[in-house]
């Protein structure tokens, strides 16, 4: 037995108390066609007009704006205090489309008829919300005008409402409400799956630094081109014919076609354009220019003049082109470019030269594929699971529109518009980032400080008081402890007491060290548990992104090591490195498979010239110098 059955056993097994709405509800104002004895009294509220309404709109809001349609609009207290309202209400729109809304708090309102519980030790106002919710069809077979339609509040009033006992009524809005609570988290997941798949789609179709620069005729086989300017003459059956609005959610919609052509008008259309599988249309002129659809079956059909075709040429996919058009670029372009009658219209001589980045066919198919699996998704759950399809499809534009910006920044991965106070989310969504770019492009270049915990050693003062014989010290590192070439910390000479230890930075087995004075950038990996003093920064928490034995390679390259180089600053005449500094250089970073190839090649030359230590000093200085030529080569990525 559910608790809502145990409820009902329990407060009303003989049945609910059913109540007319007037005897269990105050209202704003009295009604002209409603008895005197059905409304004691009114409960006055501040209804302000509609246009006056808007001027008050504050993101940073906290006080409600009651439209008369459902929003999420709020003002700003200090500019409201004069007309605000403040309590637990349920109301409905004077005028126009019937909807009820509930808001407890503070709140204004439009012209809107407000209900609270007279006594809410019998009506929860929670409850009376989502009765009248359910009863909202009844409620809109109130509304009577041939203009803009009201209420007749008589009716409304003389509705009967079941009023279980208050505990029943409270168990009836615990489960609405943890619907109503899914539906608010879908709602903010849908926003941030946009966002999400807008930021992919941008980033990976604006990456200019490995791709060239072009037009959009560039990856056409032929001109843009159209259907016919003249109006056809419709058939009962035959083939299809198309206009703008049977351009819909990206796909070639039949349900929406104009109607039928003759063979003989399709033979006419086909001399000028013939529709085929794969091409891409984009509407060129009417209230959705901008939209775009694929086309994706075989189907005999043909279109009208608003649509304009594309056909790519064997060097470019029609499925990037079809996520490129839709690109926040390309739409700036097409409302900038468009001219401004009664209707957008946008020139296809125009559109042809659109500004583009055009990545090889391979990283175009890539794209495309990481894309349309997003768009698969939504598409696949197109029965039964509304909610989520509209969850998938934001979540597909985002990612879309991030894959589609990689293309023109390049040099380093942009930072995600997602705020979160949550460090593991944030690393979550960088992790996933870098992994989607190097499935794309085969590296992501990212700032070093994004992907590890870089800070500085401390020094307990005066050194000298600290340092200890004992066993059960703490090792203290020291530059003069590691022999110039070793790549591991394995010993210390000398050890700090535990109380010494509080006052400076532990460091673990697996952390890097790196210098940061006089020989700088200098890295190290540690076997041993220890700590650093300020001569040395402390890397971490990297290990989910690069490789330990090629970030050693990589901090060792010659360009990372230019690169400190360049940036350390001056303290007196001598060069440091700080954490910033080093937080700031930007790092080349293949996949887990690629980094374990290159640190294998590279650590084949490396025991090669310690093998040869003795006996041939030509020979090894020869592989010395060809592991360093080699190092540089692989861990230096060109632009594909």
């Amino acid at each position: 037995m559910t608790k809502f059955e145990e409820l009902i056993n329990k407060h009303c097994p003989n049945g609910f108390k059913i109540t007319p709405l007037w005897s269990v509800t105050i209202w704003d104002k009295k009604f002209n066609n409603v008895n005197k004895n059905k409304q004691d009294k009114t409960i006055k509220y501040n209804h302000i007009l509609a246009d006056e309404l808007k001027q008050f709109q504050n993101e940073n809001g906290t006080v409600k704006i009651l439209t008369t349609s459902i929003t999420n609009l709020f003002a700003k207290e200090d500019d409201v205090c004069d007309i605000m309202s403040e309590g637990e209400v349920v109301c409905i729109p004077w005028g126009g489309n019937p909807v009820v809304q509930y808001y407890n708090g503070k709140f204004i309102t439009g012209d809107n008829r407000i209900a609270t519980s007279i006594d809410k030790e019998i009506l929860d106002n929670k409850y009376l919300y989502y009765w009248m919710q359910n009863n909202l069809e009844v409620i809109k077979s109130f509304y009577r005008g041939s203009g803009i339609k009201h209420p007749d509040m008589s009716k409304v009033l003389d509705l009967i409402i079941v009023v279980p006992p208050l505990e029943v009524q409270r168990e009836i809005v615990r489960v609405l409400d943890s619907f109503t609570f899914l539906s608010a988290e879908l709602s903010a997941e849908l926003q941030a799956r946009k966002k999400q798949y807008e930021y992919y789609r941008e980033l990976l179709l604006t990456k200019k630094d490995a791709n060239r620069l072009g037009k959009i005729i560039d990856m056409l086989s032929q001109p843009i081109t159209d259907g016919p300017h003249i109006t056809p003459v419709f058939v009962d059956g035959g083939i299809p014919f198309l206009s703008a609005e049977a351009i819909h959610d990206g796909k070639i919609d039949f349900e929406k076609k104009r109607g039928f052509i003759t063979k003989d008008f399709d033979l006419e259309c086909c001399k000028k354009y013939k529709p085929q599988k794969n091409d891409v249309f984009m509407v060129k002129s009417g209230s959705t220019t901008g939209k775009v659809g694929y086309v994706d079956t075989n189907e005999q059909f043909n279109i009208w003049s608003p649509i304009a075709a594309m056909r790519t040429n064997v060097e470019n996919s029609s499925r990037f082109l079809f996520h490129l058009l839709q690109s926040n670029e390309i739409q700036k372009q097409v409302k900038e470019k468009s001219s401004h009658g009664s209707q957008p219209n946008l020139s296809m001589r125009i559109l042809e030269q659109f500004e583009v980045v055009i990545p090889p066919l391979e990283i175009q198919n890539k794209i495309a594929d990481v894309l349309d699996n997003f768009d698969a998704i939504c598409n696949d759950l197109n029965i039964g699971l509304p909610a989520e399809i509209e969850a998938r499809q934001k979540q597909y534009e985002y990612y879309r529109d991030m894959l589609l910006t990689f293309a023109e920044t390049g040099d380093i991965m942009p930072q995600t518009d997602r705020q979160t106070d949550r460090q593991t989310d944030r690393q979550t969504d960088r992790q996933a980032i870098i992994r989607l770019l190097q499935y794309v492009f085969g590296y992501a270049k990212v700032p070093f400080g994004d992907i590890a915990t870089i800070v500085r050693g401390a020094s307990p003062r005066p050194i000298k008081n600290f340092i200890t014989k004992d066993e059960d010290g703490v090792n203290w590192i020291k530059i003069g402890d590691i022999e110039t070439g070793n790549k591991y910390v394995t010993d210390t000479a000398e050890k700090i007491t535990k109380e010494g230890a509080k006052k400076s930075r532990f460091v673990h087995p697996g952390d890097f060290i790196l210098s940061n004075s006089m020989s700088f950038g200098r890295p190290y990996i540690l076997k041993i548990d220890g700590c650093i003093h300020d001569g040395w920064l402390s890397i971490s928490e990297f290990e989910d992104v690069v490789l330990p034995d090629y970030l050693y390679h990589l901090l060792n390259s010659n360009s990372v090591q230019q690169d400190m180089k360049q940036k350390a600053s001056f303290g007196g005449a001598v060069q440091n490195l700080n954490a910033d500094i080093v937080k700031s250089l930007v790092l080349t970073i293949p996949s887990i498979d690629e980094q374990e190839r290159i640190v294998s090649i590279l650590d084949k030359f490396d025991t090669l010239c310690n093998d040869l230590s003795t006996g041939l000093p030509a020979e090894i200085e020869m592989r010395q110098k060809q592991y360093e030529y080699y190092r540089d080569k692989l861990l230096s990525f060109k632009a594909l």
